[in-house]
């Protein structure tokens, strides 16, 4: 079979269920806001602020989140909540991404006075605006940070709950994992599990594989962000396997901050024929200078895998949303007609004989 060509994998529909958009905004439009609202971001370019902002080999997590203090500091009034949110969306969009989830710590924006109920709604209003225009439907993941007093954690979980079915679906913790373990927080997660919201956790990227142990057994974690080390203890990956519990992978950004040493290295491949349900997202398309298609693309390559394992790994992701069954079902069956059809016109004859055994 000939190779997957790039304007394949840009063609075929996909979700991104792992992006920050604080990790994901346009330079340009940093650079801009910086000029509108007054802010010395200490670059004299574009260029320069992109030579601050990509990481560096050598960096690892707490490098990596470093980078986020000039994303934050234009992201503190509602209109460029809106505008950034718009913007993700549509950059989503122009890739085929048919279903985007994106996650931010609401707290992290009211340094000009907003409340986090505005921080909510600037952001939902901005992808409503998206999908009006460009019909990508996407939905928000509040996040609370590690490194943040656990009150703190509850009153977003709070908030979480209160933007249940009116575009939040979901409740992540985020951050700097050593030293900072996911039960400090557990009045947040029952908080959350109480009004039967979904919950996802960043673990096992920068730590061992008791970190997503935790996440699971004590926050009830419905999908796991990263867990690139949970191939170090194997009764639990069986665990996480029987219960089909998804894993957010983010290949570039993994290999920046150092929880995998090369692409290769990379656990995906393993957990993949092992037959976990892996997800590939972009994590901080700005940041990480990534999209979808390139996680895609990059796996593609470095993993030799075919469009059958393309397929697979598509589906998962649809699969693995926070929708409610119904609109999942809806979007998926959506998503499986049109890989179906491109696969089909691209390998005419032997993606038809493949379909047979469906």
């Amino acid at each position: 079979m000939n190779p997957i060509p790039m304007s394949l994998i840009e063609a075929l529909p996909k979700a991104d269920l792992h992006c920050h958009l604080d990790g994901s905004l346009r330079l340009r439009t940093i650079w801009d806001l910086a000029r509108e609202q007054g802010i010395d971001l200490g670059v004299a370019s574009v260029e320069g602020l992109a030579e601050k902002i990509r990481p560096r080999p050598g960096e690892d997590l707490r490098d990596y989140i470093a980078k986020f203090v000039y994303p934050l500091a234009v992201l503190q009034e509602a209109d460029a909540l809106r505008r950034v949110a718009r913007e993700l969306a549509e950059d989503a969009h122009e890739e085929n991404v048919r279903y985007l989830e994106v996650r931010f710590a609401p707290d992290l924006h009211t340094r000009k006075g907003m409340t986090l109920s505005e921080v909510v709604e600037a952001v939902l209003a901005g992808l409503n605006d998206a999908e009006r225009s460009f019909g990508i439907e996407s939905r928000v993941i509040v996040c609370a940070i590690r490194t943040v007093d656990p009150d703190a954690s509850l009153r977003l979980a709070e908030l979480a709950v209160s933007f249940k079915n009116r575009g939040v679906v979901g409740f992540d913790l985020a951050g700097e994992e050593r030293d900072n373990p996911a039960k400090h927080h557990l009045k947040a997660f029952y908080e959350i599990l109480n009004h039967n919201i979904n919950v996802t956790v960043h673990a096992g990227e920068a730590f061992g594989a008791p970190s997503i142990s935790q996440a699971l057994h004590y926050c009830g974690a419905h999908r796991i962000g990263h867990g690139t080390h949970l191939r170090e203890d194997p009764d639990l990956l069986q665990y996480v396997n029987d219960h089909r519990i998804p894993l957010e992978m983010c290949l570039t950004s993994n290999v920046q901050t150092g929880a995998a040493r090369s692409a290769a290295e990379h656990p995906f491949a393993d957990y993949f024929r092992l037959d976990l349900r892996v997800t590939l997202n972009t994590d901080n398309r700005l940041i990480s200078d990534t999209t979808v298609t390139k996680e895609l693309a990059l796996a593609i390559e470095t993993f030799a895998l075919s469009i059958y394992d393309l397929r697979k790994i598509l589906i998962n992701g649809f699969k693995s949303s926070f929708l409610p069954q119904a609109e999942k079902k809806r979007i998926l069956r959506a998503a499986i007609h049109e890989m179906d059809s491109l696969f089909a016109g691209a390998y005419p004859g032997e993606y038809d004989r493949y379909r047979t055994f469906l």
